[in-house]
């Protein structure tokens, strides 16, 4: 199997290390092991000590999937498989899937791996392109006019990475609705559900409104745990069993900390949340006043998930600037080159308030020197 560079990965890999303002992180401060215990009221460290370090149960705890469950309408424990990350869950959806020669439909700007992979795996992906103008939410004419009955898998990311747009409930009903005439299935890469800023912050999920819809969640962003490597996949029982043979190839099972981390957290997902919007919230009120006094960027302002995409009024590549950026400030931004959004840069504006503060007026007085 041959994959295209994963661009976004690979800058970040080389860049990040080295920036003294790093802004191109997604994930929202992430909890320390102290703070998550601290949050969740564990005061006996023993529960955690006396931990025999064996294999945990193969496709995740009965306390875990327990937990997950809670984050659904109407999954059960045969509909959920843990897997290592929501990159790892995704990876072994495909693999379940698809074989060469499927239909994949794609809405871009996501994350690569949503259309990657399937390539790779020799399906025909085909790319929808949601638009700046409609706040970065999909057009049913476009999905109208691409899908086929020959359509296996639509791929959608709600809350979206990189734009920060949230697909109304209603809008996802449609799509939805437009897969059941085809006979498509729907992925829906949900690793920010929980962290929608106006309204329910839980958009509905997939797996909950079709039966051929698959959600995939995980730790990294709506919990600030990325450290533990977590993520799972909700779907039909006959998928999960077809995931969980492909699984036993490369997993066996996460680690037993890390389950046993991962439940506590769900369980505890409200203290959690408070903490986090408060961080959601100052971030993009100092977004939002930045932009208010940028008059070389215009932007959508995010109503979801943890990053922006910023439209940049300058005639330069965005690898270009964002190189030149970080080598003469410190700051490090994504160039939208690696999302296939050239003259835009992302930011994520859910790190330390202070970092994010220097870093856009660092970027401003850049801006001005071009």
């Amino acid at each position: 199997m041959r994959l295209d560079t994963f661009k976004i990965e690979e800058w970040m890999n080389y860049y990040c290390p080295t920036a003294k303002y790093d802004l191109t992180t997604t994930c929202i401060e992430p909890l320390s092991l102290r703070e998550l215990l601290i949050l969740c009221n564990i005061q006996n460290a023993s529960e955690i000590t006396d931990v025999k370090l064996t294999y945990g149960d193969i496709h995740g705890s009965s306390r875990l999937k327990n937990a997950i469950k809670s984050l659904y309408e109407n999954q059960e424990f045969e509909n959920i498989t843990v897997t290592h990350g929501g990159i790892g869950a995704n990876q072994l959806v495909f693999e379940s899937l698809l074989e060469k020669g499927d239909e994949v439909i794609c809405l871009i700007p996501t994350y690569q791996q949503l259309y990657s992979i399937p390539k790779a795996l020799g399906a025909n992906v085909k790319l929808i392109y949601l638009r700046e103008e409609n706040k970065w939410l999909p057009h049913l004419r476009d999905i109208e006019n691409n899908i086929t009955r020959k359509t296996k898998l639509i791929c959608i990311n709600n809350p979206n990475n990189p734009t920060g747009a949230v697909i109304p409930d209603e809008l996802l009903e449609q799509i939805v609705e437009i897969a059941k005439e085809n006979n498509s299935w729907i992925l829906s890469d949900e690793v920010y559900r929980g962290l929608n800023l106006f309204g329910n912050p839980y958009s509905k999920s997939i797996a909950d409104l079709y039966e051929k819809g698959i959600s995939v969640g995980s730790m990294s962003k709506t919990y600030s745990l990325p450290g533990l490597r977590v993520g799972w996949v909700c779907g039909r029982n006959d998928l999960i069993a077809e995931i969980n043979k492909h699984r036993e190839y490369n997993t066996i099972s996460v680690s037993i900390l890390d389950d046993y981390f991962s439940s506590l957290a769900i369980e505890n997902r409200d203290k959690i949340a408070e903490r986090n919007f408060r961080i959601m919230r100052e971030g993009r009120k100092i977004l939002e006043d930045w932009l208010n006094n940028e008059v070389y960027i215009k932007a959508n302002l995010p109503q979801g998930g943890t990053s922006a995409i910023l439209r940049y009024k300058k005639d330069i590549s965005s690898k270009i600037l964002c190189r030149n950026l970080q080598n003469k400030t410190g700051v490090a931004l994504l160039p939208g080159e690696t999302m296939d959004l050239e003259g835009t840069v992302r930011v994520g504006y859910c790190t330390e308030p202070e970092t994010l503060k220097i870093g856009l007026k660092e970027f401003s007085k850049f801006l001005r020197t071009l």
